[in-house]
């Protein structure tokens, strides 16, 4: 008996230390590790990639807290083999935030650049893509005095921007689904450098995974409202632009936005859509001479800021087809209104740039701030 629990104990101890080397195979040690926080991706000669990583510099004895490395290979994970022989760190990626691609990469497609978001496990989906006016590679490079780490400070810069509604979030997920979607497009914001400082310049709009227009920082706000129902957000409008004093200027805030798609169809079956978009909001700045407080007087307010958001949102939605970008997903409403097969016989990426669309904005002002006329 005694000499059979011996045999027994020998065997799963022999078992227990198998499965405990067998779990040794990818040891990865701390010290040992650079940790990938923002990437580049640019176009270069010969059908080549510009790649650069921005990694926190470990080492106490120096006074810089970010290393830059930059090569050409034909993909990412060949420009991070070559990266990691000229330091002494194993590069990885599970740190990675952001990942910023050049102009003129992003108008020859992304896709195919995005293949290992999608096959790494080490890779988080929420990784925010943004397009760079110029070269993404220079914009990690350069050295910016309050902010010494760039990827923090990108980071933060998306994050209170799409918090604003003044851009659209766009991680590896969303822009994967808007591609797979066959009812909109994906869609970027876009960074440039100014000084010392980077700012955010505008809405990339995408036709399938191409690059090939924008919209203006200034219209972010309305290409939101247009995009979808949400609260917050502040949003100047000027009025009476041709006057002889330049116009008026009415500042709203604390905005909560409704957005609502009608779909009906037109001859031959063709569908028609109207953008309604209803915002209620408080002013907090305004340069006109109407009394706020007088509801005669706040509706004629109200009915010129709704011209003007109008006259803009109707200038987006003819970029967008003009361009054959449908940031909107315009697709998405004229799909939940038809049957698949009307929706497949209906070719929506060739019928979307002469579909009739505009949008009707309804505004209503809540208060008038603190100020008692």
């Amino acid at each position: 008996m005694r000499k059979d629990y011996h045999v027994i104990s020998t065997i799963l101890g022999s078992m227990l230390i198998v499965l405990l080397l067998a779990g040794c195979g990818d040891q990865r040690i701390l010290e040992k590790l650079g940790f990938m926080q923002a990437n580049s991706f640019d176009l270069a000669e010969n059908g080549q990639l510009e790649v650069a990583i921005t990694m926190p510099k470990a080492e106490q004895k120096t006074s810089a807290q970010r290393v830059v490395l930059s090569t050409k290979a034909r993909t990412g994970k060949e420009a991070r083999m070559k990266l990691t022989r000229e330091i002494n760190l194993q590069i990885v990626s599970g740190q990675l935030r952001n990942s910023l691609f050049g102009m003129s990469l992003a108008r020859n497609g992304l896709l195919k650049h995005l293949d290992t978001y999608q096959r790494d496990p080490s890779i988080s989906p929420r990784v925010k893509l943004t397009i760079v006016r110029g070269s993404a590679k220079k914009m990690l490079e350069q050295s910016y005095i309050q902010h010494p780490i760039i990827s923090r400070y990108i980071e933060g810069l998306l994050q209170k921007e799409a918090a604003g509604r003044s851009i659209p979030v766009s991680t590896v997920y969303t822009f994967i689904r808007d591609y797979y979607d066959d009812g909109i497009d994906p869609v970027m914001a876009v960074l440039r450098n100014k000084d010392n400082n980077i700012i955010i310049d505008g809405v990339a709009l995408f036709h399938d995974d191409r690059y090939v227009a924008e919209i203006p920082a200034d219209d972010g706000l309305v290409f939101s409202f247009l995009r979808g129902s949400f609260k917050q957000g502040d949003l100047s409008i000027h009025l009476n632009e041709g006057g002889a004093n330049g116009g008026d200027t009415v500042m709203l805030t604390s905005i909560v936005s409704n957005r609502k798609v009608k779909v009906k169809r037109g001859a031959g079956g063709k569908p028609e859509l109207t953008i309604k978009v209803s915002l209620k909001g408080t002013v907090i700045e305004y340069t006109g001479d109407h009394s706020i407080t007088q509801p005669t007087e706040k509706r004629l307010l109200e009915k010129g800021m709704e011209k003007a958001l109008n006259g803009r949102g109707d200038r987006l939605i003819s970029l967008m087809q003009k361009n054959n970008a449908d940031g909107l997903g315009l697709g998405i409403s004229v799909r939940s209104h038809s049957s698949y097969r009307e929706w497949k016989k209906m070719k929506w990426p060739e019928m979307y740039p002469s579909v009739k669309a505009k949008c009707v904005f309804s505004i209503e002002i809540l208060n008038a701030g603190k100020i008692v006329e």
